[in-house]
């Protein structure tokens, strides 16, 4: 990938989140905005995946193309003094920063991905006189579940970080009230319009409108107030269906109770799906729903405006600022009465909606060149502020 400025800066992502073997989805938000800096800029991830108390040295080292993106994946040995871990991954940081630099990658700019890996790149930026940015994503902030040890080491990181990046203005409030201060920019996540997109060619059946859920498996995401508002809806119709695509612990327990429900003939569950595979159930669907608690964002929401699909939410967190009238509604967390309201209204009014104007509104905000553009900006005034 390649930007138009020919001063490209070198980038260094350092994060404990990005996609593996074993998790091929896990922290791939993380991977996005490494994508889009590296359309203006050349960066290298530092992948910090996990401790070893059994390592023989003091970290492994592997080293990938991870999306055209040269990737170091690292996992450092452990000790039964926690100090002397600390101090292990910093000294081996340091190494790994010295074999870069005589390789020809001196940083510019060390942009972390969650608190705990801006320690480090803290500590480094210091050690190196390099500035770093922090991007953060964790809903520890707005679900109040940090311990101390852990609200130390975000105050500890983001103090002394040039700026901090939340993904929306809902995790800045809740970054700002642990009592961290600083300078604050909203970089959203991102969103693949080049495999997220509409397809005029699909012919959608009238009579059976499709209706879609991307989600984890987990408590926040809201699953059983979706299945309870549809138990409402076929009292009433019959022209719908769910299509469920994800997994998780909870997955046999939602199953039951659309069973106990009486709609399991109205919902399938098709567990984990590929990204290309979750693009094309958007295109086949007809509007898509998300009924969580707490969202610090919803990347799968912009992948469905930009599938050109009408939204559902609930107007909770990161959802209340991507989701407007003109592509979507907005309902209470927890309120079945409402979200069967909000689906009868969509099953009758979503061909209402401009699937051209939702999918150029995703583009405009959430794509890559948008976010790398935002992030070069910003790399860009943080050294011009020292230069």
């Amino acid at each position: 990938m390649s930007g138009a400025n020919i001063n490209r800066l070198k980038v260094l992502f350092i994060t404990p989140w990005y996609p593996t073997e074993d998790n091929p989805v896990g922290g791939i938000f993380v991977r996005d905005h490494a994508k889009a800096a590296s359309l203006y800029n050349d960066v290298v991830v530092i992948h910090i995946n996990g401790w070893d108390r059994e390592l023989k040295g003091r970290y492994t080292y592997k080293e990938t193309i991870e999306e055209g993106i040269r990737t170091i994946t690292l996992k450092f040995r452990s000790f039964s003094i926690p100090k002397m871990s600390s101090l292990n991954r910093v000294l081996s940081a340091v190494f790994i920063c010295r074999r870069l630099a005589r390789e020809g990658f001196k940083p510019n700019v060390i942009h972390a991905n969650v608190y705990s890996a801006g320690e480090l790149a803290v500590i480094l930026g210091q050690l190196f006189r390099i500035p770093v940015v922090i991007t953060e994503h964790y809903t520890g902030f707005p679900m109040k579940i940090l311990p101390k040890r852990e609200i130390k080491k975000a105050r500890f990181a983001m103090r002394r970080a040039k700026m901090i990046l939340p993904v929306s203005e809902y995790m800045r409030r809740s970054i700002e009230s642990y009592d961290i201060k600083n300078r604050f920019e909203i970089i959203s996540n991102v969103v693949d319009t080049g495999l997220f997109h509409p397809d005029e060619q699909i012919k959608k059946d009238p009579n059976v409108k499709r209706i879609l859920l991307v989600a984890l498996f987990t408590h926040k995401k809201g699953v059983p107030y979706l299945l309870e508002a549809l138990s409402i809806l076929k009292k009433k119709r019959n022209d719908f269906f769910l299509d469920i695509v994800g997994d998780g612990s909870n997955r046999e327990e939602y199953e039951r109770l659309a069973l106990t429900l009486g709609i399991d003939d109205k919902v399938y569950f098709h567990g984990l799906k590929s990204k290309q595979e979750v693009a094309q159930f958007m295109r086949e669907s007809c509007f898509f729903v998300l009924p969580s608690l707490m969202e610090t964002f919803g990347v799968v929401l912009v992948e469905a405006l930009a599938s050109g699909l009408p939204v559902i939410a609930t107007n909770i967190g990161g959802p209340n600022e991507i989701i407007t009238k003109e592509v979507g509604i907005l309902v209470p967390p927890k309120d079945v009465l409402r979200l069967a309201e909000a689906i009868d209204n969509m099953l009758d009014h979503h061909m209402d909606y401009s699937p051209k104007k939702i999918s150029q509104y995703a583009k405009d905000k959430f794509s890559y060149e948008t976010v790398g553009k935002k992030l070069d900006d910003i790399y860009r005034s943080i050294l011009g502020e020292q230069s």
